[in-house]
């Protein structure tokens, strides 16, 4: 009997799942089909029922953190969807550049994991990622209408470059507290550009 539409979407779904989370502890280059298959349970003959190559997956990888919920992720974190302006901005600020997500390998976010791997990749994986910081951006800038003014789009765009590069250079340090101190940098100086 063959398996149902729904067994191989869920089947994609855990793939995909499995391949970011080595993809973000790895990197790209370091992570083959056959341990990403393994990771998922699966043979390597079945990758190419759902993908034509591993970039195809790389960048559905990329794409699939576009729908990453942090209280799914880390349920003791403080996120309310409702908080409006820049209420809504310092909350993004304060969950990007949390504890939580540092010390989440597996569930970082890729644009903080994966930067270099995406720079010597082809043109889909980078669009992918580019819309993923867009997304981040977009998110960073607020809500209302005057979220989507030009002003806005590079504050949105500043703040996700301040998140990020502190991410980056704190997952780079093994120092504790200068860990700590670049986190609490960014988030300082990204306070201040909300308010």
């Amino acid at each position: 009997m063959p398996y149902s539409a729904d067994h191989k979407q869920r089947t994609r779904a855990r793939i995909v799942e499995c391949a970011r989370a080595l993809f973000n502890r790895r990197g790209y280059t370091e992570v083959s089909i056959d341990e990403i298959m393994a990771s998922a349970g699966l043979t390597r003959g079945g990758f190419y029922n759902h993908f034509r190559t591993k970039e195809e997956l790389f960048v559905e990888a990329v794409a699939a953190y576009r729908d990453f919920d942090p209280v799914e992720r880390w349920p003791d974190i403080d996120f309310d969807p409702q908080r409006c302006g820049g209420a809504f901005a310092r909350q993004m600020v304060d969950i990007y550049l949390s504890r939580e997500h540092l010390d989440d390998i597996d569930g970082q976010c890729p644009i903080i994991a994966l930067p270099s791997d995406v720079a010597r990749a082809g043109a889909p994986v980078k669009q992918a990622y580019r819309d993923l910081l867009e997304r981040l951006a977009g998110l960073l800038a607020g809500t209302g209408a005057s979220a989507r003014t030009q002003a806005a789009r590079r504050r949105g765009l500043a703040l996700a470059a301040l998140c990020v590069g502190g991410m980056v250079l704190a997952r780079t340090v093994e120092d504790e507290a200068f860990r700590e101190e670049i986190r609490a940098a960014a988030r300082a100086t990204a306070h201040a550009l909300i308010d």
